[in-house]
């Protein structure tokens, strides 16, 4: 067995989108669901921006949602229980209408299956900026479950975020092997192919919405999702 692991980012990987298209569509389902608890859209938006961008410059003394809600009250002035409860229903009901922003693929669950003949773990290594049942919402998008990966990351369960190569590093750590031991799929030069190779992971970019990194451009493995799933059945045999 050549890996021990294998990781696959979601947005732009297993789940086709185009990242800027479905934040817009994303942001307006959200607001018809929290700006009724008292805030306008628009301070809606910028606060939850401000969440997020606090959470990718977490430094992991504190889980991602912590992060994320101390932001929004002391941004908002206001009390975070009734937001968050309203974001809880929303990540498991009206976000489904964000779909539409995304595309099909019917791949999808063809990858996972030929991962896990290729690996012992395989894990969804989705920016951990969501609650798990917004992971979980965007998997079924792509016919797939949090039960079909190992580990899933959510905003409940970590403590660092894309690009910051130790949230690699604590995946590793929760799931017992080495960075050596894995392979990483993403379609982001910066947070998937430079970040996990930082720490030693092997990378694949997925090309059909990939994510130039000018900095530092990916010139390893790479190839369009349909390439990826031969390189992994190769890997299963």
């Amino acid at each position: 067995m050549k890996y021990k692991a294998i990781l696959f980012d979601l947005d732009g990987t297993l789940l086709p989108m185009d990242n800027n298209v479905f934040v817009k569509g994303y942001f307006k389902e959200l607001a018809k669901k929290l700006s009724p608890v008292g805030l306008e859209p628009d301070k809606l938006i910028e606060t939850v921006w401000a969440g997020t961008k606090a959470m990718v410059k977490n430094d992991g003394t504190r889980r991602n949602d912590e992060v994320f809600w101390d932001v929004f009250g002391q941004l908002t002035g206001k009390e975070v229980a009734p937001f968050r409860d309203a974001s809880d229903i929303f990540y498991s009901t009206d976000f489904a209408n964000a779909k539409v922003y995304t595309s099909e693929n019917p791949l999808a669950v063809e990858a996972v299956k030929l991962a896990h003949k290729a690996a012992e773990k395989v894990v969804c290594a989705t920016n951990p900026l969501f609650p798990i049942n917004g992971q979980q919402m965007r998997l079924s998008w792509v016919g797939l479950k949090d039960t079909d990966f190992d580990l899933v990351t959510s905003y409940e369960s970590d403590s660092f975020c894309k690009p910051n190569p130790e949230y690699y590093r604590t995946i590793c750590e929760r799931i017992g092997v080495q960075p050596n031991e894995c392979l990483h799929i993403g379609n982001d030069e910066r947070e998937d192919a430079f970040a996990a190779s930082s720490i030693g992971m092997d990378c694949c970019i997925v090309t059909d919405n990939a994510i130039p990194y000018e900095e530092h451009p990916w010139n390893g493995r790479k190839g369009t999702f349909a390439e990826l799933v031969e390189y992994l059945r190769e890997l299963s045999e």
